[in-house]
């Protein structure tokens, strides 16, 4: 009877293993909002790390988050690490490629409470309502990550941080957006 139970648990464990190993490890997570201010607005909001903390999702989880900013103050080569809760956790950013204005590509590194590193690409491009931007991340799961994506919708959980991430973006480019319209007519 014994060796019939782990006879069961081991076939039940190297199925489990067989369907992890089978998932696929490449992911994409990519959101969009259209934005009513001009591409070099909201490019700007992005391409600043300091800039993010008016519209980045995290910054308001741990208000006690340690930041460091390095290199450049935008663009490529600007750097921004953080250390912060176990909710935000620990890791850095480096702009990588810019293409101004229409896209900025960030290495996105995962230090606690995993190690992961993935491409991060937010792409600004010009549209009726002004400018539609889309978030964009990919990266590969290892053995442990699809195991949990068994589990947990990682599409949904970040996606759902870039949609928030987007509209506070939105907010802050269009209420820019405005009082640079408003400007030239207060000064006549």
């Amino acid at each position: 009877m014994v060796r019939r139970i782990l006879i069961a648990i081991a076939a039940v464990v190297v199925l489990f293993v067989i369907v992890v190993a089978t998932r696929p490890a490449a992911f994409h997570i990519e959101r969009s909002v259209a934005i009513a201010a001009p591409p070099e607005s909201v490019f700007a909001q992005v391409n600043d790390f300091h800039a993010w903390a008016a519209w980045s999702p995290w910054e308001k989880i741990d208000p006690e988050m340690k930041r460091k900013f390095e290199g450049p103050s935008a663009g490529s080569g600007a750097a921004y690490s953080w250390q912060g809760n176990d909710k935000i956790g620990e890791g850095r950013m480096t702009i990588v490629n810019v293409s101004k204005p229409s896209q900025i590509s960030i290495k996105l590194e995962f230090i606690k409470p995993w190690t992961a590193t993935n491409a991060v690409t937010f792409v600004f491009a010009p549209a009726t309502e002004g400018t539609k931007a889309t978030w964009a991340m990919d990266g590969q799961n290892g053995f442990g990550a699809k195991a949990a994506s068994l589990f947990m919708d990682m599409d949904k959980m970040v996606g759902s941080d870039f949609e928030r991430g987007l509209a506070a973006l939105k907010a802050v480019a269009e209420a820019g957006a405005k009082a640079n319209a408003e400007a030239p007519n207060a000064a006549k």
